[in-house]
């Protein structure tokens, strides 16, 4: 089957992709320190933290170097969650998961920071939307740094189409049972091993120094709703707002671009020269969370 497949490919008009299959470790331990990661991954009865539940958590561990190499892979912990309601019929055609996988199961909270309390980082390929479910399930989750295989990895520079998991997958020449929290998990660590094709850097390393690198927060409170496009072409994205946060378009930049980034919202945006902006430090323990 294989020796067919590599026909295939040789002959310059067919793209092969195989099936992703689990794997225990990728480089070999040379001694360095290593740290524990988690990947994480949530599926969930719809987008608003807060009024949807948590119907699939996992976690995979995974031992890293400083300089992105990942050695082994752990466990998984992978557990359903009745909702306490039926699951909406586009999650279930989703994700497989229906009414009946769900009846009467549960997560433990304690089980859940048992887990990771040894965990350094960690890791969601939409840690903006992850985070927050996971942190208001489990309060073990605000003291940890998280990062986003998603935002923080160039994936368009690197020549990708597109950053969802699967996308980037079928990039990497592989497939996954997409849409289960730890089939996801194993899939994005799998990304985090390969050598990206344009810096030839490792995946991971390129999100460590994202992770470690502070940003600053701008927000475009009060923007014009005309003006939307315009914010969301800059790369802005919307804050619904909550625990005292107004709604509010917002970007992250470095500290050297937060004079240009107040430019552009005075010239494009506000149309007031005098305007005072503020910029807000942010990191891996408070970026993705409610709190920043």
């Amino acid at each position: 089957m294989e020796g067919a497949a590599a026909l295939l490919e040789a002959s310059g008009r067919y793209r092969i992709l195989r099936r992703l299959e689990p794997r225990s470790f990728y480089d070999v331990s040379d001694g360095s320190t290593a740290h524990r990661g988690i990947f994480l991954d949530v599926e969930t009865t719809g987008l608003d933290p807060a009024t949807d539940e948590i119907i699939e958590l996992a976690m995979v561990p995974f031992d890293f170097a400083d300089d992105g190499r990942i050695f082994a892979v752990h466990e998984s912990f992978d557990r359903l969650r009745d909702p306490g309601r039926p699951v909406p019929r586009e999650v279930t055609a989703l994700t497989g998961i229906t009414d009946a996988m769900l009846t009467g199961a549960s997560i433990d909270p304690v089980e859940v920071e048992s887990f990771v309390a040894d965990a350094e980082l960690v890791v969601a390929h939409h840690a903006g939307f992850d985070r927050r479910f996971a942190e208001r399930f489990c309060g073990a989750f605000r003291d940890l740094p998280w990062a986003c295989s998603w935002r923080e990895i160039p994936w368009a520079h690197e020549g990708f189409d597109g950053g969802r998991l699967g996308q980037l997958a079928a990039g990497f020449g592989f497939f996954h049972h997409g849409h289960r929290a730890a089939d996801d998990c194993r899939a994005g660590i799998d990304l985090l091993a390969r050598t990206l094709p344009v810096s030839g850097r490792r995946a991971l390393d390129v999100l460590l120094r994202s992770s470690r690198t502070p940003g600053w927060r701008i927000r475009a409170t009060g923007a014009p709703y005309a003006l939307r496009e315009t914010l969301k072409r800059r790369g802005y994205r919307w804050d619904a707002g909550g625990d005292g946060r107004p709604r509010a378009w917002f970007v992250d930049v470095a500290r050297d671009a937060i004079e240009a980034e107040h430019e552009f919202l005075r010239r494009e945006i506000y149309r007031r020269a005098d305007l005072e902006i503020e910029a807000r430090r942010v990191d891996a323990y408070d970026r993705y969370s409610d709190r920043s």
